[in-house]
């Protein structure tokens, strides 16, 4: 089945579901897609349900859920997409980066493959979106950098900041106020909020 031919859901779930388990690898259950998805368990349980009989998940009663080789295809396509479109509203539209979530979601469902390559191509090929999540090549590869939560990182040495999950734009608004943003370097402990630090990837700078 086409990327094209999918309802805008079952490519939010797809995606929903390879973003998932990008930086932190673990098994996505249906309880964990209800809460991600912001819907009840029971309409998550038929979606995956419908996503398996087309071939591109996997579920075992009670177990995790996975996306089949042409359900990660899919997936990262809009993740691509996704990406590449914050990116766009950023550089060249003036959005703020607490901005770009929401209008990028709307968008990625309605552009063509071939704008998205245009719209890449004008940016010069980015790497990496504005809150430092890796944009996968037209291939489908990722590109994830080696990077820990603040949380896990070593006290007293410089890192650098790699991503910031864009989960939150109250998150992101409170961090571009300390100037805590991909490329920034910071030393921890860092005085932030709960919800600030686990919002921030860090490498050793």
């Amino acid at each position: 089945m086409p990327l094209s031919e999918l309802s805008s859901t079952a490519q939010d779930y797809l995606k929903v579901i390879w973003s998932a388990t990008e930086w932190a690898p673990a098994p996505v259950t249906v309880t964990q897609l209800a809460t991600r998805m912001g819907v009840r368990k029971a309409t998550v349980s038929d979606a995956v349900r419908r996503l398996v009989d087309s071939g591109l998940l996997t579920h075992e009663p009670y177990g995790a859920v996975e996306l089949s080789d042409l359900g990660r295809e899919h997936a990262v396509a809009m993740v691509r997409r996704h990406r590449i479109l914050e990116t766009f509203l950023v550089e060249s539209l003036g959005y703020a980066w607490d901005e770009v979530h929401d209008e990028a979601e709307r968008l990625e469902h309605a552009v063509s493959d071939t704008l998205i390559d245009r719209i890449d191509a004008l940016l010069d090929h980015p790497s990496r979106d504005p809150h430092g999540d890796p944009i996968p090549s037209r291939d489908g590869s990722p590109h994830l950098p080696p990077a820990m939560l603040l949380a896990d990182a070593p006290t007293g040495v410089p890192l650098r900041v790699e991503r910031i999950s864009d989960a939150d734009s109250a998150v992101l608004r409170e961090l571009a106020a300390h100037s805590i943003r991909p490329g920034a370097t910071i030393t921890a402990p860092v005085t932030l909020e709960p919800a600030e630090a686990a919002a921030i990837w860090v490498s050793l700078a």
